[in-house]
């Protein structure tokens, strides 16, 4: 049965009209994105097999572009969508945050944080500069690593926070493995980059750790 032929309250693009995104699935929400099915199955169908042969939307959102290409129904025109639809978003959280007239929404930087770095297969170190008043000045992703470590450099840290003219900065970097609990080294790298970024004037306000589930913050965690 085409979908068209669905009761209209069962109807993905109907149900999110009515009801707001949040009420769908992650097959519908996808059905939506797809637009159609293949012969034999309908978007919402389609949908389900894709979400069972990646094994949850994260991974399928993840995939490359050779990977995500292979599967029924989807090719380099639907992987070029899928890629501009999340950079899009990406872009509106980016514009949320400089909008603040101040950094007082500490989750909508972990979800900023989260899209940009939690679907990198190797580490990678970055940091959020902000003014006096806590506005956010932009984001660099500064080093990157292997599946394990990155190599941060103090020095380069400090002569990015100066071309920015930050007055503070929220550090940041993802675990592939998906744990966030810091490591040592994790927590010596927070000191020693407070203590470099203080010698300019430039106060170090949270380090994030991206991973499963919501970031870790080593302010909040007392490791700060």
């Amino acid at each position: 049965m085409s979908i068209r032929d669905w009761p209209a309250a069962e109807r993905p693009r109907e149900k999110l009209l009515e009801l707001g995104s949040a009420s769908l699935s992650d097959a519908e929400l996808l059905a939506i994105f797809l637009r159609t099915g293949v012969a034999g199955k309908s978007a919402v169908d389609l949908a389900r097999h894709l979400l069972t042969q990646f094994g949850s939307l994260r991974s399928l959102l993840e995939a490359d572009q050779q990977t995500f290409s292979k599967e029924l129904g989807l090719g380099p025109a639907k992987f070029a969508q899928l890629q501009a639809v999340m950079e899009i978003a990406r872009r509106h959280m980016a514009e949320r945050l400089k909008r603040d007239p101040s950094l007082h929404n500490p989750q909508e930087v972990r979800n900023y944080l989260k899209a940009l770095l939690r679907h990198e297969p190797h580490e990678v170190f970055g940091c959020l500069f902000l003014d006096a008043k806590h506005r956010v000045l932009g984001f660099e992703a500064l080093f990157r690593g292997s599946i394990r470590c990155t190599e941060v450099h103090p020095r380069q840290v400090v002569k990015r926070a100066l071309a920015n003219n930050a007055a503070a900065v929220i550090l940041c970097h993802n675990h592939p493995s998906g744990v966030t609990d810091p490591s040592q080294s994790d927590q010596k790298l927070t000191e020693l980059l407070k203590e470099a970024l203080a010698l300019v004037d430039v106060q170090v306000l949270d380090h994030f750790i991206i991973g499963d589930g919501d970031p870790l913050s080593m302010t909040e965690a007392g490791w700060m």
